[in-house]
């Protein structure tokens, strides 16, 4: 299989994506969110492949999220979401999932993150769930499963920065480890995944998720977000921020 928008790398019974527009810093857009799905449609297909690694190419961004420049565009439209359709798939993944979080994972990168079963970050890893400034709801589904009810309400209604030390004090990373060692770290965790019973282990988090997932959180948030969508409160705040985006980096 071949990509422009992610790597694929195999490691024995472990794949590793690679979100790989660096010079956008891992900004989600049509093409990336089309390749992400196609790429883990295969990757469950494949018996071979026990765990899944997510991570993102450079060294300073797991994810920021939707492509502003696109999606401004696509404003008002849930069905051109490119984000949403390739968090979504990423949930319903069967098999275990890692994020390495190698830099800041923020909106849809975060949600990315939060989608999958386990985090380790590096030291310059940074959340922020920014749906509320946009006029959205993001992530709110699936964060409070991950911290807690009260934190949840205020990473979403602050929509804060969370550096790692803060994300693993709160449970939303299960390890910060230096950069240098970040890959090593994962991959021997999915080393040890990838040694177990692989139906075991899909069995194990099918049971984790029926526990915790609500299935009609997420279907009201994405009603919440149809009609929000809508309003002129959100074209206003997200045309806003996608100025301040694009413009910053044409400065750059």
């Amino acid at each position: 299989m071949t990509y422009n928008a992610i790597l694929l790398e195999r490691d024995g019974h472990v794949a590793a994506i690679r979100l790989n527009r660096p010079e956008k810093h891992n900004a989600i857009n049509a093409e990336m969110s089309a390749e992400l799905i196609e790429c883990l449609d295969a990757l469950e297909a494949d018996d071979d492949v026990r765990v899944i690694v997510l991570t993102g190419a450079g060294e300073k961004a797991f994810c920021a999220g939707a492509d502003m420049a696109e999606a401004v565009g696509t404003a008002g439209d849930s069905r051109r979401d490119a984000a949403a359709r390739a968090a979504i798939r990423l949930l319903r993944v069967r098999k275990p999932t890692i994020a390495a979080v190698n830099g800041y994972a923020y909106g849809g990168g975060a949600v990315f993150a939060i989608h999958c079963d386990i985090r380790i970050c590096s030291e310059a890893a940074k959340f922020r769930f920014v749906g509320a400034t946009y006029g959205l709801v993001v992530g709110a589904s699936q964060l409070p499963r991950i911290v807690g009810q009260a934190i949840a309400k205020e990473l979403l209604f602050t929509a804060r920065v969370v550096d790692a030390d803060g994300a693993l004090r709160i449970g939303l990373a299960n390890r910060v480890v230096p950069e240098a060692e970040l890959a090593s770290v994962v991959g021997e965790m999915a080393s040890a995944i990838a040694q177990n019973s692989p139906s075991a282990v899909i069995a194990s988090k099918e049971v984790v998720d029926l526990a915790t997932i609500i299935a009609e959180a997420g279907k009201r948030e994405m009603e919440h977000n149809l009609a929000l969508r809508q309003g002129e409160d959100h074209r206003e705040r997200f045309r806003a921020a996608a100025e301040r985006v694009i413009g910053g980096q044409s400065g750059s």
